[in-house]
């Protein structure tokens, strides 16, 4: 009679997202972006763009900044609402993901002329520069291309390693450099990737009760790669 081992059940509890100060890490990627939101509201213009890839970290320092100008924070969708008239005598806007919904041009447009006039501050953050959202408007996307603009770029080594080791720590996950090492040199290079094969591998170690290890880490990562490579293709 063959005995099968059982499994802990992996309960599966959501990691708080901390948005604060203190939890958001500076390195060479997005140094520029964090000194420029410092300088606030030394700010030589007063529309900042701030461009970036999902999960570098513009939801993060937007948040900090934000909290910090006392800014309303809007959606795209909120652009062109019966609000929008009321909104432009806020002097203080966040305009968060711009390009992952639509908006009134026009109102968008009629806002940032405001900001000037009135000297308020808008930042706006996105994951693709003007030029991609689909503008018809032609003096918005001017507006858009000459206000300036600030790029967060994919995490290096040494911050990867950093993100990774505070990935664990706030899971309270004891794993030994071997482990940071091997995710770092395989996983996607972006910040909700690496949180996501933490989250994985935190619960395969409940599940299999088993040590967070490099060869724990090298069986799930071969078991997502292998999942990727089989999904079917799309029908083009």
């Amino acid at each position: 009679m063959s005995l099968i081992k059982p499994q802990q059940l992996a309960l599966d509890l959501p990691v708080e997202e901390r948005y604060e100060a203190e939890d958001f890490l500076v390195g060479d990627c997005n140094a520029l972006a964090y000194g420029m939101l410092e300088q606030w509201p030394d700010w030589k213009d007063p529309i900042l763009l701030m461009i970036g890839p999902p999960g570098s970290g513009k939801t993060h320092l937007s948040t900090i900044w934000a909290r910090r100008a006392q800014a309303l924070s809007l959606n795209p969708h909120d652009i062109g609402s019966t609000q929008t008239k009321d909104w432009m005598e806020i002097p203080v806007l966040r305009i968060e993901d711009i390009d992952q919904g639509r908006f009134d041009e026009a109102s968008l447009f009629h806002l940032l002329n405001r900001a000037r006039e009135t000297k308020s501050y808008v930042l706006i953050t996105a994951r693709t520069p003007p030029g991609d959202w689909g503008i018809r408007t032609a003096d918005l996307l001017s507006r858009l291309r000459l206000a300036p603009r600030i790029d967060l770029l994919e995490p290096d080594d040494s911050l990867l390693t950093a993100l990774l080791v505070k990935f664990f720590v706030e899971r309270q996950m004891v794993v030994d450099m071997q482990v940071v090492d091997f995710i770092k040199n395989r996983i996607e290079r972006s910040v909700s990737s690496l949180r996501a094969f933490v989250d994985d591998l935190n619960r395969e170690g409940l599940a299999k009760r088993r040590r967070i290890t490099k060869a724990l880490a090298r069986e799930l990562w071969k078991q997502q790669d292998r999942h990727i490579q089989d999904l079917p293709l799309p029908n083009l």
